[in-house]
């Protein structure tokens, strides 16, 4: 007890000598001007002793308060900062599901999840995030936060690879550990939120246009039913032939937009599966033999014997290979055959397949051919009716071949045919799983 008393008195008394060395310079100039004060008779020795001993306390007091201000002081100037590679911070982004980067009060990258380095493959812990995300919009938001303290939300756009859109916000954590001054940066992704809204907008201003001539000649053809060709059976046969015919084109024509917009939804995710071209250009030339042999038309294939994977949807190669064979079968000359070749070839250090197309129609002139992929663009507008087409064929080719990382190239000859040749990258040994 005794020991615990005399600790406790050594302890206060440092801390008066402490105080009393902060407060020196008070003290020396209080002493000098109550010496001159005695010297001169003005004051008694002993009320100077009373009034020095009184200014000491308070000097004391005094000093004890300034040394309390300045280490606080202190301490806000050497705040520590958050550290990189934090592991509390780096498990805590990690289980997050949206992309997530963590920020020191200097703007420096202290952690950032796997999502968050897909988005901004340049992030580097220990670099400030200006040199790994080069959007001046989050930037500044990332500014405004730290300045204000508030959470900040906003909105940019992205055109490389692919068109993408994010909300990205910022949000200041309070300075607690064990890591202070932390600035926590998330993003969410709008590209299917946006799509959709581009789609609904497309689809009224293209459907409207295209459902509009059907649908005129189904009305007419029913006003003239009920009308003059009421009691005449031949004409409401024929009337009745082309009805079904106009309904079929409305069908497909709904079938094909409603297709163009599921591709486009998910034009941002690439297919994971590997297909086997060989068996897919196998089944689409037996599935249009019919309409080959009532064209009088000879497809021809050239194909590999050993297969020939790629990184794809089977369903949607399917489609595409249908359409450019169809397409050459209702375009191509009648009587002549049609090509389907299948090779790979090297581009730009690596190697893809190439599928080509080639009839011998009439050919296409030059000024349409950057057109052709573009929905319901059509060369001769009523041949296309006539052949049953939507306008939306080379249109959902091109949406496929985009998000299957390949391309749709296009070389014509006038009267000397056409040929429409898919490039998609091939799959590299174990990559996806062989898809049924």
């Amino acid at each position: 007890m005794t020991s615990a008393d005399d600790s406790g008195r050594s302890a206060r008394w440092d801390d008066w000598l402490d105080r009393l060395k902060r407060a020196r310079l008070v003290l020396a100039v209080t002493v000098v001007a109550f010496a001159g004060l005695w010297l001169v008779g003005i004051v008694g020795a002993l009320p100077a002793v009373v009034a020095l001993a009184a200014v000491v306390v308070v000097a004391a007091v005094i000093a004890a308060g300034d040394g309390e201000d300045a280490r606080r002081r202190a301490s806000a100037v050497a705040l520590p900062t958050a550290r990189v590679g934090e592991p509390l911070i780096e498990a805590v982004l990690a289980g997050l599901p949206d992309p997530v980067v963590a920020l020191n009060r200097n703007g420096d990258v202290v952690a950032f999840n796997a999502r968050a380095s897909a988005i901004a493959p340049a992030l580097r812990r220990g670099e400030p995030v200006s040199l790994g995300l080069r959007v001046p919009e989050v930037l500044d938001a990332i500014r405004r936060a730290r300045a204000s303290g508030a959470t900040q939300r906003v909105e940019f756009f992205e055109g490389v690879p692919v068109d993408r859109w994010y909300e990205a916000i910022v949000t200041p954590i309070a300075a607690v550990e064990p890591s202070p001054g932390l600035v926590l940066m998330s993003f969410h992704d709008l590209t299917p939120l946006r799509r959709v809204e581009e789609m609904r907008a497309d689809f009224v201003a293209n459907a409207s246009h295209e459902l509009r001539t059907p649908l005129a000649a189904l009305s007419g053809f029913i006003d003239t039913l009920q009308g003059p060709a009421r009691e005449d059976p031949a004409a409401r046969e024929r009337f009745l032939k082309i009805m079904q015919t106009q309904a079929t084109r409305m069908a497909r024509l709904i079938d094909d937009l409603l297709s163009l917009s599921r591709i486009e939804l998910n034009a941002h995710l690439r297919p994971d599966k590997q297909a086997d071209l060989v068996p897919i250009l196998r089944q689409v030339a037996d599935g249009l033999q019919t309409l080959a042999r009532d064209r009088g038309v000879d497809v021809r294939l050239a194909m590999p014997a050993s297969p020939m994977p790629v990184l794809g949807d089977r369903d949607e190669l399917l489609r595409v290979f249908e359409n450019l064979v169809e397409n050459a079968l209702k375009y191509g000359a009648s009587g002549k055959g049609i090509e389907v070749t299948l090779a790979s070839a090297a581009a730009g250090g690596a190697h893809e397949a190439r599928i080509a197309v080639r009839d011998y129609g009439p050919g296409i002139a030059p000024e349409h051919l950057p057109r052709l992929t573009e929905r319901f663009y059509r060369v001769d507008v009523g041949e296309s009716r006539a052949q049953g087409g939507t306008g939306l064929g080379l249109a959902l080719v091109k949406h496929i071949l985009n998000r299957h990382g390949g391309r749709l190239t296009i070389e014509s000859v006038l009267g000397q045919g056409a040929t429409f040749t898919a490039h998609l990258p091939l799959a590299l040994p174990g990559a996806g799983a062989p898809k049924a």
